[in-house]
């Protein structure tokens, strides 16, 4: 495992929150082209299939971030390839007020070494085919990077 640089983990209230939350996540492709996914442990997304990443560290870089949530969620490393996009996902409460709000900077990158094993808030984690993705429940959203972020790694 690579060694992180020395970090403080944020400690604000995802769930009705008083600014919107940053954090990172990677779509990371294997020499198959399958994308690594993580099904959500937690809110918000529960039981959903999605990217691993998480909240930035006060005083982490974005990239020291999302390769330190790939490796806690998945036991996977990494190589950056670059930018894919920002996902500005909000949640409402059924009286309108702001449940989740998160910035998340998205990533695409290559597998390095590691196999998908689900840790931290991870309830599993798996390479999957992209032609298998309809199949799983995700937000429509991350559908759209992993496939934005699947031609940019096909390009490299």
């Amino acid at each position: 495992m690579s060694e992180f640089p020395a970090t403080q983990p944020v400690t604000v209230r995802r769930e009705y929150p008083d600014a919107p939350l940053v954090g990172v996540a990677a779509a990371v492709f294997n020499a198959e082209g399958h994308v690594l996914l993580v099904k959500r442990g937690r809110p918000p997304g529960l039981g959903n299939w999605g990217l691993p990443g998480g909240l930035l560290d006060l005083g982490e870089s974005l990239e020291a971030g999302v390769h330190r949530e790939v490796w806690e969620e998945c036991g996977v490393e990494i190589e950056i390839g670059g930018l894919t996009g920002i996902f500005q996902p909000v949640d409402r409460d059924d009286d309108g007020h702001i449940r989740y709000h998160y910035v998340v900077i998205d990533y695409w990158a290559s597998h390095v070494s590691g196999q998908p094993i689900a840790q931290d808030d991870a309830a599993d984690a798996a390479w999957v085919d992209l032609s298998k993705m309809a199949q799983l429940p995700m937000n429509p959203e991350t559908r759209r990077v992993i496939r934005e972020a699947h031609g940019a790694w096909a390009q490299r």
